[in-house]
């Protein structure tokens, strides 16, 4: 059921409504990660009402994560992170299933869980990770919607979307070099994560102009934000 209410302030935008608002709650999407990028990308998620949001980590809350990671409180440090993210996002919208998977994501489980899916929101930040994102959503025709978060700069790009799509492996062919780990102001996934959102919204409902093949880089130092195209085959 559709509880008009609680989304009529989404509802009354221009071409979105009641029509777009099904379409939310009959997708389902999931974010691998839920710390800094996935803990937030899931609450925005669920509170729009996305029918069907799973949440894949393996790892437990500490107390160097509460700076960025503001899906958790300090009781919850030593916690299972996807645990404490799967109560508080049951918490805060009953028309949403929540799909948990205390589990890191590897060549042996992805295809697995990623097929449930109509998109996957990555929350990671490993490289290895993101090519095991890559690949199954190229075999399955799932979007892959890409975040990362390095001091004060992210990036987000749409990958596998629409006709001849570009890849991960397009714009990261080997492993980059980065400070592990990496120096990150609290504020940055925020940021990102929430674009990434409007992303998946925007798929999901088929409103506005999606940043398929485009890597987008938000530098909060300046607020500028810059657009290059992916170039691939």
């Amino acid at each position: 059921m559709l509880e008009l209410e609680r989304y009529k302030r989404q509802m009354m935008l221009q071409n979105f409504g009641e029509e777009a608002q099904r379409k939310l709650l009959d997708s389902k999407v999931l974010v691998v990660g839920v710390g800094g990028l996935g803990g937030i990308s899931s609450q925005y998620l669920v509170a729009a009402g996305v029918g069907c949001v799973g949440i894949v980590d393996k790892d437990e809350v500490s107390l160097h994560n509460l700076q960025r990671q503001v899906l958790y409180r300090e009781d919850m440090i030593g916690q299972s992170k996807v645990r404490m993210a799967e109560q508080s996002l049951r918490r805060l919208n009953s028309d949403v299933s929540i799909e948990a998977y205390e589990c890191f994501l590897t060549q042996d489980n992805a295809q697995e869980i990623i097929a449930k899916y109509d998109i996957v929101i990555d929350g990671t930040d490993n490289y290895q990770t993101r090519c095991i994102i890559d690949t199954y959503c190229r075999q399955l025709g799932k979007p892959f919607i890409f975040g990362a978060i390095g001091e004060m700069q992210g990036q987000i790009c749409v990958f596998n979307y629409g006709d001849n799509p570009a890849h991960y492996t397009n714009l990261f062919p080997n492993e980059p070099k980065q400070q592990n780990p990496p120096a990150v102001m609290g504020v940055l996934p925020s940021v990102v994560a929430s674009m990434q959102v409007n992303e998946a919204i925007k798929i999901i409902t088929n409103t506005g102009t999606i940043m398929k093949d485009t890597l987008c880089i938000i530098d909060l130092k300046t607020l500028e934000i810059t657009k290059f195209q992916i170039k691939h085959h």
